[in-house]
C-alpha cells in the first residue's frame, strides 16, 4: 500500500461509525463470508459456474469439466454442499447435483460481470 491510498490524518464519523455497527449486529456477515470463501476456490468456482450454465449435472459430468478425479469433484461437491451452494439428488447409482437457489447463479453472474468491467487494481 503507498501513502495515497490511505487517510493522512486519523478521523471518522461518529454517527455513520455507530449506525454501521449496529447495522453489523442484526446480519450474518460471518456465514455471507463463508459462502464466498467457499466459491473462492477456482475449482468450487468452476463447478458453480458450470451449474449455472447447466442446470442440473453428475459428479462425473463435473470431474471431467474440471479435468479432475471423482473424488477430487466429490470433495468440492461436499464443501458447496455444507455451506448451502448446491442440493443434490440420487438416481440410481449417480449423484447429480443442482445450485441450491437462484440467488446463486446471480451471485456468480454479477461477479463475472463486475471482474470485465473492473481492472483489478495491482
Amino acid at each position: 500500500m503507498n501513502r495515497n491510498d490511505t487517510c493522512e490524518i486519523y478521523c471518522y464519523d461518529e454517527e455513520k461509525v455507530k449506525r454501521i455497527q449496529g447495522d453489523l449486529k442484526t446480519v450474518d456477515i460471518s456465514n455471507v463470508a463463508q459462502l464466498f470463501k467457499v466459491i473462492a476456490d477456482e475449482n468450487r468456482a468452476k463447478i458453480t459456474y458450470a451449474l449455472c450454465k447447466n442446470e442440473e449435472l453428475c459428479v462425473c459430468d463435473l470431474a471431467n469439466i474440471l479435468g479432475v478425479t471423482v473424488a477430487n469433484a466429490s470433495h468440492h461437491l461436499r464443501s458447496l454442499y455444507k455451506q448451502g451452494v448446491v442440493k443434490y439428488r440420487k438416481q440410481g447409482k449417480l449423484a447429480f447435483y443442482s445450485l441450491e437457489d437462484e440467488q446463486i447463479k446471480q451471485l456468480m453472474t454479477i461477479a463475472l460481470a463486475h471482474k470485465k468491467e473492473v481492472k483489478v487494481n495491482v
